[in-house]
């Protein structure tokens, strides 16, 4: 079975090209796979591989950039590694918002457990946000959640700046790290009712019987299980190859869809050179997993 770990802290870091490498080399050496952004304000990755390697690399991890924990850390299991490679990227901020993280405002009381997020959701006059892209809501959601529909991260601090002072708002993403750069931000713009979902969507569903969950349909995560259910199992999504966009069963019953090739979503949109592109491009990904064993995501 294979560990996915999943984590971030915001800290002050120097020397990020130094962290990177020693980060990068201890991962590598301990056959694990994965992507982490590391910046001068923090760190943000997941990561999996075998469990004991996976206990080894988190306290590695921490001692390498001095922190006893993490500010949140969610672990989840598979049969596959859901990564084809180990990157560590560096970045100015860990989430993309063009605003620096201002530690001062750093309040953890605005968590709100799996338990108590229910109830809050269940609270009149909130707004509950969805603090992700607008095709991961597509996907699944929690009943009654406000669709921004922002193209990017970058986008979503233009829509917060609309939001009222003292409105009571609950945000969620899926691991957490989103919400917590947005709830950081409006601390610090005076908003004084923001919540979010501790640990996100990964958390609740960790934390929450499936047959009590608030949630709607699946979850995207970022690797190649392409979504999970509430079970926090792998889901029922694909990637299409032509516009990497995710894909449910529904959409492969398609003429348009073309393994490896073309889904509904991007057809009647690909060029005659992005369909020789991209139909090269699945036959290379089909001989590399046929002629490396472990690169099919085979752990012995």
């Amino acid at each position: 079975m294979i560990e996915i770990f999943s984590f971030y802290k915001f800290k002050k870091l120097n020397k990020v090209k130094t962290l990177r490498k020693a980060i990068f080399n201890v991962i590598f050496e301990n056959n694990a796979k994965g992507l982490i952004i590391i910046s001068p304000e923090g760190i943000n990755g997941t990561i999996s591989g075998r469990k004991k390697d996976i206990s080894v690399l988190s306290k590695y991890i921490k001692k390498i950039i001095s922190i006893r924990n993490f500010d949140i850390q969610n672990k989840l299991y598979s049969n596959f590694i859901p990564f084809l490679k180990l990157k560590v990227k560096i970045k100015n901020e860990v989430v993309p918002i063009n605003e620096k993280y201002k530690f001062k405002n750093s309040n953890k009381k605005n968590y709100l457990t799996p338990r108590a997020w229910d109830k809050f959701l269940n609270k009149k006059n909130i707004k509950i946000i969805d603090a992700r892209k607008p095709f991961e809501y597509d996907i699944g959601t929690f009943k009654g959640a406000i669709n921004p529909n922002t193209k990017n991260f970058r986008d979503f601090k233009n829509y917060l700046t609309n939001l009222k002072k003292n409105e009571p708002v609950g945000m969620f993403c899926t691991g957490g790290i989103r919400c917590e750069k947005a709830t950081n931000y409006l601390n610090n713009q005076g908003f004084k009712n923001v919540y979010m979902l501790k640990g996100g969507i990964i958390n609740y569903f960790n934390k929450t019987k499936p047959s009590k969950s608030n949630w709607r349909g699946e979850c995207f995560v970022f690797d190649n299980r392409v979504t999970i259910t509430k079970n926090a199992k792998t889901g029922n999504y694909s990637i299409c190859n032509g516009c990497r966009m995710p894909i449910n069963n529904k959409e492969k019953k398609s003429p348009k869809y073309k393994i490896g090739l073309s889904c509904p979503k991007c057809y009647d949109n690909l060029t005659k050179d992005q369909i020789e592109r991209f139909t090269m491009r699945h036959q290379q990904i089909v001989k590399s997993k046929n002629n490396y064993k472990f690169r099919r995501n085979i752990v012995r």
